[in-house]
């Protein structure tokens, strides 16, 4: 039996006239990016998975390479609001979350909101912040809600958070801790754009300085919450075989246990990833599959989208560090031995 006939059922490759509403909306979405984000289609492609997968990621690239602006886009394609936090060293936990203002005609404390009501959130060089501040963010992004005075707010319903870090500049930052890693769905890393690309982003950034580039890339989609959420719905039915959850599950549990793949992989791992590494494996794996307008996951969904969501919640021994070994070559190792049925 070949490996087509394992991960899919009769009739299920989608047609044209089978596309829902929703997807058709999603696929002018990510055209709509692309056109204005030149040369990062990875970054585009994980940015709608997270949305599509209701979690949040962390994005590591040096500067200039449009992080701010992707999900800046990204906001004016959705009907959502969209809201930029400078993370820096004096920064307090109640810039993110609000505080309480007393009002004296009312003789009584009004709750402001602060920027993490935002539907679509950037944290900006998150690691320059201090050890309040990120756990104020954890609390929003694993709990959906913050606490303030002894008060809980809720969150919005569609709200994403998209963290950078600067991996240039390590003097003066603060490293997230190993349980707020494991909030972020995806860890993305980006690089720069090929020589093509760079030139269509110079004369994307003429036409935007003589105001013509409405023109060029057309006109902007303003997709509704409610067919996010529909989306996020359908994904949930995107056919998986059983043999490809299993295998899902062997390359998750393969992180902690690398002695059973060769004795050289024994002691690479100190710390393998958590079972919301194999949710998360889960749920980005349909979102890729639907994105590419396909109702069945296959291996490749799989091996692809798995080092962003295994990179950050994978931590190597010092003998894999003194070898000069990278979480992405163990994942690549791992994925290399790792029976695909």
């Amino acid at each position: 039996m070949n490996t087509t006939e394992l991960i899919r059922t009769p009739d299920l490759t989608m047609t044209e006239t089978q596309l829902s509403s929703t997807q058709a909306d999603l696929q002018k979405l990510k055209s709509y990016i692309n056109q204005q984000i030149i040369g990062q289609s990875l970054l585009v492609e994980r940015m709608l998975i997270a949305l599509l997968a209701d979690g949040h990621i962390l994005v590591e690239g040096a500067p200039g390479l449009a992080k701010t602006r992707a999900i800046n886009v990204l906001s004016k394609g959705i009907e959502a609001d969209f809201h930029r936090v400078q993370f820096t060293p004096d920064l307090l936990p109640a810039d993110l979350t609000g505080t309480e203002i007393y009002r004296p005609q009312q003789g009584s404390f009004e709750f402001q909101k602060g920027p993490l009501f935002h539907n679509l959130m950037l944290a900006d060089e998150i690691n320059r912040s201090p050890a309040k501040v990120q756990a104020a963010l954890l609390e929003a992004m694993a709990e959906r809600q913050i606490t303030v005075g002894g008060a809980s707010y809720q969150l919005p319903q569609l709200f994403l958070v998209m963290a950078t870090q600067n991996p240039l500049e390590q003097e003066g930052t603060y490293p997230l801790p190993e349980a707020q890693l494991d909030r972020f769905l995806l860890h993305i890393k980006i690089d720069y754009p090929e020589a093509e690309h760079e030139k269509s982003i110079l004369a994307l950034a003429r036409a935007e300085a003589k105001g013509e580039a409405a023109r060029q890339t057309g006109e902007t989609p303003k997709i509704s919450q409610q067919s996010i959420f529909n989306a996020r719905r359908e994904i949930l039915d995107i056919h998986m075989a059983e043999s490809l959850e299993n295998y899902l599950l062997q390359l998750v549990l393969a992180t902690r246990n690398p002695g059973l793949y060769g004795d050289d992989m024994a002691n690479w791992l100190q710390y393998g990833a958590s079972p919301r590494a194999s949710i998360a494996l889960d749920r980005c794996s349909r979102a890729k599959a639907w994105l590419q307008q396909r109702d069945f996951v296959s291996p490749e969904d799989i091996q692809d989208i798995a080092f962003d969501v295994l990179r950050h919640r994978i931590i190597l021994s010092y003998e894999a560090e003194a070898e000069g070994l990278s979480t992405d070559l163990v994942i690549k190792e791992l994925i290399a031995r790792v029976a695909v049925p």
